[in-house]
């Protein structure tokens, strides 16, 4: 029998989460980012439920391949841009558009023969990761404008570094140095991302790229999705595998971590960071079972964690348990782990059963 950890995809939900998008940035068009493999939810599962997006944004030439094999010609951006002129004859057969940060890649555009490839220009406005300076856009501009290679339109477009915080002056210096490195270049604006979507409205330019968002996750310290009325695009679950009473003083998984401050039921879940639950999560981490909160104990392990029953007398094994998703947000226990609920997605495992509701 396989293993009973599973991982539900709600369709319906990550439709809602995309016109929550639509609904935040009303003129703008709305790419729906669906790198990291649907952000752990899958990448063609992903793709279709969210068919109605204007475009899709992914992290390599391979992405879009599988876009395209899953049966969807919408326009696709390479985030990430191209690596080697070898992908550049896979761009074009494929139909697919290219981010450009850096100056060696218009050198690899200059050179290849064939047809002209749709380009974003990326401006590093702040964020210091890629993308050109703001003294070298005037000139990357005119060279792909007047590059053969390259298609007639040139998206220009930056990534925020501090969107998320929603009172801080980072995000407006950004949209400052972006809207000055711009200046009279024609084309689309693309600026903002899951967070500038919900709370940056002057950055919302012609072209949004929600991510997170579109998953129900939030991307602000101290909330979550649902705080943005978003809802979770996944939910992780398992089943109690058994229920054993365990005497006081007794200690719980490994390094004997926790010890029972009374006899009481302990119940196994079978749920690990095998399957991708964060193993370093805060002792008194809830999940859910038979839909009311119970408290971890003791050390995640591999394969299995060990849960508080006294507060369940009626549990017995094969009962449902919630690790995220429904009824207890993924950016929750994220908080408990020290890390993002996008982390947690995308470190679901291969042996985790997925479906879609």
């Amino acid at each position: 029998m396989p293993r009973p950890a599973s991982a539900l995809i709600h369709a319906d939900n990550l439709r809602h989460n995309l016109g929550v998008a639509r609904a935040s940035a009303p003129a703008a068009r709305v790419m729906a980012v669906i790198k990291a493999d649907g952000y752990g939810h899958g990448l063609e599962r992903v793709a279709r439920s969210l068919r109605s997006a204007d475009l899709f944004g992914v992290a390599s030439v391979d992405d879009v391949r599988r876009v395209r094999a899953a049966g969807l010609d919408h326009p696709v951006l390479v985030l990430s841009g191209f690596d080697s002129p070898e992908d550049l004859p896979l761009l074009r057969q494929l139909g697919a558009a290219t981010v450009v940060h850096s100056p060696h890649q218009l050198d690899m555009l200059e050179a290849s023969q064939g047809g002209p490839i749709d380009c974003w220009l990326k401006v590093d406005s702040g964020m210091h990761r890629l993308g050109f300076a703001p003294g070298q856009v005037a000139e990357a501009h005119a060279r792909l404008a007047r590059s053969p290679q390259v298609g007639s339109e040139i998206t220009l477009m930056t990534h925020f570094a501090s969107s998320d915080e929603f009172a801080g002056v980072e995000t407006a210096n950004q949209m400052r140095v972006f809207e000055q490195a711009t200046a009279g270049l024609p084309g689309p604006r693309s600026l903002a991302n899951s967070a500038a979507v919900l709370g940056w409205p002057r950055s919302h330019g012609d072209i949004v790229r929600p991510g997170g968002m579109l998953y129900g996750m939030s991307m602000v310290a101290g909330t979550t999705g649902a705080d943005f009325g978003l809802r979770p695009g996944m939910t992780l679950g398992s089943r109690l595998l058994a229920v054993n009473t365990v005497a006081k003083g007794g200690c719980v998984g490994y390094a004997g971590a926790w010890q029972c401050p009374e006899d009481m039921p302990v119940g196994v879940v079978a749920l690990g960071y095998g399957d991708g639950y964060p193993r370093l999560v805060a002792a008194s981490t809830p999940v859910l079972l038979n839909g009311r909160p119970a408290p971890i104990i003791g050390r995640v392990s591999m394969d299995l964690m060990t849960i508080d029953l006294r507060g369940h007398p009626e549990a017995r094994p094969g009962d449902p348990v919630v690790a995220w998703g429904e009824g207890l947000p993924v950016d929750a226990v994220a908080a408990a782990a020290g890390t993002i609920g996008y982390e947690l997605t995308c470190s679901v495992t291969s042996r985790v059963l997925f479906s879609e509701d």
